[in-house]
C-alpha cells in the first residue's frame, strides 16, 4: 500500500507540474499581448487640448503714469502688454548689460521710470511698472 501511495504522489506532481510549464508561456504571451495593447491604445488616442482663458485680472488695461507712457504709450494697456512694450524698448535701444544679461542698463526716459537708479535688475521691472500704473 505504501508504494501505491507514493506512486500517485509521484503521478500527482509530475501532473501539476506539466501543467504549470503549459501555463508559463500562455501567461506569458498574455502579459506581453497586454502590453502592446495599452502602447497601441496611448499612440491611437488623440490628446485633448485644454483651451486656455486668459486672467481677466492680467487683460484689464491699466493707465500709465507720465514717465511710463513715454515708453510704452499713453493708451491704456494690460499689464502683460506694458512689460512687452518696455522689454521691446529696451532691445530696441540695446540697453541690456552685454556682460549680466539679467540687467537693464537706463537710458534718460528709462531713469525717470527707475526712480533715478542707472541700471536695475530684470527681476525689478515688474515691480518698478507696479509704481507706475493704475
Amino acid at each position: 500500500m505504501a508504494k501505491t501511495a507514493k506512486k500517485t504522489a509521484k503521478k500527482a506532481v509530475k501532473s501539476t507540474a506539466k501543467k504549470a510549464a503549459k501555463k508559463a508561456p500562455k501567461k506569458a504571451a498574455k502579459k506581453a499581448a497586454k502590453k502592446t495593447a495599452k502602447k497601441a491604445a496611448k499612440k491611437a488616442a488623440p490628446k485633448k487640448k485644454s483651451a486656455r482663458k486668459p486672467n481677466a485680472a492680467f487683460m484689464a488695461p491699466l493707465t500709465p503714469s507720465p514717465a511710463l507712457a513715454e515708453v510704452v504709450g499713453n493708451k491704456g494697456l494690460p499689464r502683460t502688454q506694458i512689460i512687452k512694450k518696455i522689454w521691446d524698448y529696451i532691445k530696441k535701444n540695446k540697453l541690456q548689460d552685454q556682460k549680466n544679461k539679467r540687467m537693464i542698463n537706463a537710458d534718460d526716459k528709462l531713469k525717470t521710470v527707475f526712480g533715478g537708479k542707472g541700471q536695475i535688475s530684470m527681476f525689478e521691472l515688474a515691480k518698478i511698472v507696479n509704481k507706475h500704473v493704475k
